[in-house]
């Protein structure tokens, strides 16, 4: 089954990422896209998504790729108009608001796909397996990247609700989420606001699980040189590293085999199995824990920041 899909935001990631593999995959069809700013070649375009949907009912699915504080409202109008949704992470800009949207989508019949494109990252699948069963003692994080490289320009970011340095550090979080054998919880945080920004520009972390075991976390944007997306994990059974972010392990110093990347590939292979199927997969715990360092965590003023 082909399914008919509208994608709402045409900002770097809905290009970079999910119009290549839409247009790709043989188990979708892009139909139209909606956007308020600019337009795409061969596709029919709205200002709304409203609009998209009343000019095209046979739209089956809808990704929506806007910034989070956006995403609400969008979401709502698509699960409402029966349709499955995808959502480009993080899922939404409050805990509370996915909580509705998940209702709705349970009264719809339809599927809500909270997405995490680093956890279809090539080592993570093969990570989650050898840790299965293994007593892992310490997690270190590191995810230090430049900002001005990777998101130039994009004022939504230091917003209130945009997460700052937290929209990549919620990678490395759906990554040890869904590759640690137990959950864990935030005990401190100290995040560092820039003093003409509303949201952080690093973060220092600290977690544990119910069996003491010491996770820490290095989140910064202010990285020059070579970028560090890493999450080291040491076991009674040896030692495990993720490297690239997550498109890379080591077992003890020794590289694995790993199958090519396809992290948004993987993402839409998902999205399409859940429509089939009538499966769910609404995880938001790395939000969750996103939304604990913000309660929980120091707030510290650092010097301005400017592109």
């Amino acid at each position: 089954m082909v399914v008919r899909i509208g994608l709402v935001g045409l900002g770097k990631i809905a290009r970079d990422q999910h119009l290549p593999v839409i247009e790709a995959s043989p188990a979708f069809d892009l139909v139209a896209v909606a956007s308020p700013h600019t337009r795409l070649e061969h596709r029919p375009g709205y200002l709304t998504i409203e609009a998209m949907l009343a000019a095209h009912p046979e739209i089956q699915a809808v990704a929506l790729c806007q910034p989070p504080q956006a995403r609400f409202s969008a979401a709502r109008a698509a699960l409402e108009a029966g349709k499955h949704v995808f959502l480009e992470k993080p899922p939404g800009a409050t805990l509370s608001e996915l909580s509705i949207l998940a209702q709705i989508a349970r009264e719809r019949g339809v599927r809500l796909f909270a997405s995490w494109h680093s956890r279809f990252a090539a080592g993570v699948e093969p990570a989650r397996a050898w840790l299965a069963g293994r007593r892992v003692r310490r997690v270190e994080i590191e995810w230090r990247e430049d900002v001005r490289h990777w998101h130039p320009g994009q004022a939504w970011i230091w917003e209130a609700g945009g997460l700052g340095v937290f929209d990549p550090g919620i990678n490395a979080l759906s990554i040890a989420t869904a590759v640690l054998p137990r959950p864990f919880f935030l005990t401190a945080a100290r995040l560092s606001f820039p003093m003409n920004r509303a949201a952080p520009i690093a973060a220092e972390l600290a977690f544990t699980d119910f069996a003491g075991t010491e996770i820490v976390a290095d989140f910064d944007w202010r990285q020059t040189g070579p970028q560090s997306w890493d999450i080291r994990m040491e076991t009674d059974d040896g030692t495990l590293l993720l490297s690239k972010g997550g498109g890379a392990l080591s077992i003890d110093g020794a590289a694995q085999d790993l199958p090519p990347e396809g992290e948004y590939r993987g993402l839409y292979d998902r999205f399409a199995h859940l429509i089939a199927t009538g499966a769910d997969d609404f995880d938001v715990t790395p939000l969750q824990h996103v939304a604990d360092a913000f309660l929980r965590g120091e707030r510290i003023l650092v010097d301005a920041f400017e592109d």
